[in-house]
C-alpha cells in the first residue's frame, strides 16, 4: 500500500485535491502539523473534503 505525506501543508485547495486522489486510489494520507489552515477551511472543503470519509487521513 502506498502512502503520501504532506509536511506542513499551507495551501488548502492543493491538500483537498490530494485528499480526493487518496480517496480514489486507496492511498493513505499523512498530514504533518502545523497545517497552514484548519481542516474545516472552506477552500479545503470545496477542493475535496467531501471525499474525507473515503480517505484514510492521519494527522501528526
Amino acid at each position: 500500500m502506498f502512502s503520501i505525506a504532506l509536511f506542513e501543508p499551507e495551501i488548502p485547495p492543493n491538500t483537498g485535491n490530494i485528499i480526493r486522489l487518496c480517496a480514489n486510489t486507496g492511498t493513505q494520507l499523512h498530514l504533518i502539523e502545523p497545517l497552514g489552515f484548519s481542516l474545516d477551511d472552506k477552500q479545503l472543503v470545496r477542493a475535496g473534503l467531501d471525499y474525507h470519509e473515503y480517505a484514510s487521513i492521519k494527522t501528526y
